[in-house]
């Protein structure tokens, strides 16, 4: 049997960063799954439309387990651009996808618990140097998606047309050839009842 996980998240998404313990839970609970951490590059500019509000923040801290720092709060107000994270990730997914998920966690916890940007290279540089990673200066080049990440939000695309959503996050088991989007928002508070919800579809194809 052939189990995979599809996370489709946007590194500066608040809901996706309420998320993200679900699939730590995955990694930790179920090595037998695939994870395949997909950034859809959701804020992939800063015009100044992509302004996540106070009333979101609220709704997510009720929902989910995750808190958000004063520096990033402060921030709330400027539009966000995740346009090098989704560069930085889809490379770290295809070149050592051993640590992909760990460093969306420092991604995020340097977004919502220190307040970063992410939105330039200096503001990668510890994270770069944590986890030892040989970046390709394209990554970081211009704040444009790479030909890579370009290629990964096409097919996002092609499978959101499949599950017939566009909203973000979303969570898809894959079992051999049948494809399960799990609704999560029912698991923000609770990862291991999560981990139950999987394993109950496994054991059906099992």
């Amino acid at each position: 049997m052939s189990a995979e996980l599809f996370f489709i998240y946007d590194s500066h998404c608040p809901w996706s960063y309420a998320a993200t313990p679900l699939v730590n839970a995955v990694k930790q609970s179920l090595p037998q799954v695939s994870l395949n951490l997909w950034h859809c590059a959701y804020f992939s500019d800063a015009d100044g439309e992509n302004v996540i509000t106070k009333q979101q923040i609220v709704q997510v801290k009720e929902l989910s387990s995750v808190s958000f720092s004063p520096d990033y709060m402060k921030n709330l107000s400027q539009g966000r651009d995740s346009t090098l994270c989704a560069n930085l990730m889809t490379w770290a997914t295809n070149k050592t996808s051993q640590q992909a998920l760990s460093l969306l966690n420092a991604l995020q916890a340097a977004h919502f618990g220190a307040g970063k940007q992410l939105s330039e290279q200096a503001d990668f540089t510890n994270i770069v140097n944590e986890f030892k990673l040989s970046v390709p200066a394209k990554v970081f080049n211009n704040s444009k998606l790479t030909n890579d990440a370009v290629a990964q939000v096409h097919e996002i695309y092609a499978l959101q047309e499949i599950i017939t959503t566009k909203a973000i996050p979303a969570l898809l088991l894959a079992i051999n050839d049948e494809l399960i989007l799990l609704n999560h928002n029912l698991y923000l508070q609770n990862p291991d009842d999560f981990i139950d919800a999987i394993k109950l579809e496994l054991n059906k194809h099992s």
